[in-house]
């Protein structure tokens, strides 16, 4: 083994297991750092009830601040129940709009830009699970990024590594597995390009 490839595994060993986590490194519930994931779904399981228990958007908006780390703009609506399971890497930009029951799965890294709309009932899960039966409690991570002005529409599932181009349209229901180019509309099971916008 050469001096750079020693050096490239140590640069892995050195990395925080949040850094793992969304540069898609595989991480198995043994591994070391484990529990400071843990504290963070425990973390974020306290928010969670607070701010499904808020009586008002602004109320939402300031816990949904709090679970994330990083402040909702007020130009952004989010109706409660909101679902996350980790929480600390949701990034949502300003004017955005999230209906109901929306459940959020962002180890991978969730980026919502300007001027979305979230139908409710829509899951953005960036997690994953190998095959191999040997290995399935290992989890895996990949970023979904929901581009400017895009619509996700009733009750449609992003899955890991996706990008919505802006502009673009998901029909209620699909399951999107492959990244939505700009300006198009989406459906079906998997999602495939139905038109142009």
């Amino acid at each position: 083994m050469d001096k750079s490839e020693k050096q490239s595994i140590s640069n892995q060993i050195k990395r925080d297991i949040f850094d793992r986590m969304k540069a898609g490194q595989p991480i198995h519930l043994d591994d070391p750092e484990y529990p400071k994931v843990q504290e963070v779904v425990n973390r974020t399981i306290r928010f969670s009830a607070q701010l499904n228990s808020s009586t008002d958007i602004d109320q939402i908006r300031k816990r949904l601040s709090e679970l994330t780390g990083i402040e909702v703009d007020k130009t952004t609506t989010v109706f409660a129940p909101f679902y996350t399971n980790f929480g600390r890497f949701i990034k949502i930009g300003k004017g955005v709009f999230i209906n109901h029951a929306c459940s959020f799965l962002d180890t991978g890294g969730i980026t919502i830009e300007d001027d979305v709309l979230i139908g409710p009932k829509v899951n953005l899960i960036t997690e994953n699970h190998p095959l191999d039966p040997a290995n399935r409690k290992t989890l895996v991570s990949k970023p979904i990024v929901v581009k400017r002005n895009a619509w996700i529409g009733a009750a449609a599932t992003i899955l890991p590594g996706v990008t919505i181009g802006e502009n673009s349209v998901v029909a209620a229901g699909a399951i999107v597995t492959s990244d939505v180019p700009p300006n198009t509309v989406v459906g079906g099971v998997p999602a495939k390009v139905v038109k142009s916008i």
